[in-house]
């Protein structure tokens, strides 16, 4: 069962943006369609999203559950805005590496740059779990430069 967190009240911290009207949309409340010109697809109401998670003891945490809490979180988060097409997550990686030093977002990093990624923006359920220090900043202008957004539940000050 997904938290019970309302949408509302969660403070964002968003990193952009090539897809800025979208992305105000997401947050904003305001529904949208998203497709790429000759994607076959059907046509998703929203936003589509690449969750990224991460496990950084994998002997002192539960793979499984700490998985789920991070895609129920993120599933929260874009409720009603667009839905979660594929998934990266890192276990045994410190939160302190590069995203270029972790495989899997090594990987998204990758798909990003892919004209026909297939997803629109990236979110990740926990801030914590992605990034550290200014790693969401330094990521931006390589996310804005390939029309990417990214979102993820922030604490204050953020």
């Amino acid at each position: 069962m997904p938290p019970s967190r309302d949408r509302s009240t969660v403070a964002m911290t968003v990193a952009h943006i090539g897809t800025a009207h979208r992305l105000e949309d997401w947050l904003t409340g305001s529904p949208c369609q998203s497709r790429r010109r000759g994607d076959q697809r059907p046509l998703l109401e929203g936003l589509r999203f690449a969750s990224y998670g991460r496990l950084s003891t994998a002997q002192y945490q539960d793979k499984r559950t700490s998985r789920q809490w991070q895609r129920d979180c993120a599933d929260v988060l874009i409720d009603g805005h667009g839905q979660i097409v594929t998934e990266f997550f890192d276990v045994g990686f410190s939160r302190e590496r590069s995203w270029g030093e972790r495989p899997q977002a090594a990987a998204l990093l990758a798909a990003v740059a892919n004209p026909d990624r297939g997803f629109d923006a990236i979110v990740a359920g926990e801030y914590e779990r992605a990034f550290c220090g200014s790693q969401l900043a330094e990521l931006a202008p390589m996310l804005a430069a390939h029309g990417c957004s990214c979102g993820s539940p922030s604490s204050a000050g953020r």
